[in-house]
């Protein structure tokens, strides 16, 4: 089994409170409890947000590979590649394929590329962002193998 949440870097958390204090800024022109109240609604819709960004797992539980919305069969999954820092860039870059499935976080620099081989499915791969690319991938085999 494996689990991994793509949660957001620590100082991306600073990003809600620079839009709170926006907020409160410009709606103090209209009094201080105005501003009060917006200082603290923008910053929890900021942080709201910034959560839900962050909120994107990938698993690999009961024969499937959970990887944000999508729910692939274990069975359908080709050859997992490892990706470090430059290959990663490179394929969700220049080498990217339009059609392919990509969970993609900015801040995670490494990957997981995993061919799809169902013949009836037009995405030739998934890209999968991820801080452990060789642990995926080996859950992935472990699966295939169970």
């Amino acid at each position: 089994m494996y689990d991994e949440r793509l949660t957001a870097p620590l100082t991306w958390w600073l990003l809600p409170a620079g839009s709170g204090l926006s907020f409160g800024l410009i709606f103090y022109l209209f009094g201080t409890v105005p501003g009060l109240i917006a200082l603290v609604a923008g910053g929890a819709a900021a942080a709201v947000l910034l959560s839900s960004y962050g909120s994107a797992r990938i698993r690999v539980v009961q024969g499937l590979l959970v990887a944000g919305e999508a729910r692939i069969p274990v069975e359908a999954l080709g050859d997992a590649h490892p990706l470090n820092r430059e290959e990663a860039f490179a394929w969700r870059t220049r080498k990217a394929d339009a059609r392919a499935f990509m969970l993609l976080r900015s801040y995670i620099p490494t990957a997981l590329r995993v061919e799809i081989t169902d013949p009836e499915d037009p995405t030739p791969y998934a890209y999968l962002s991820t801080r452990t690319p060789e642990a995926l991938a080996k859950a992935l085999q472990e699966a295939k193998n169970a």
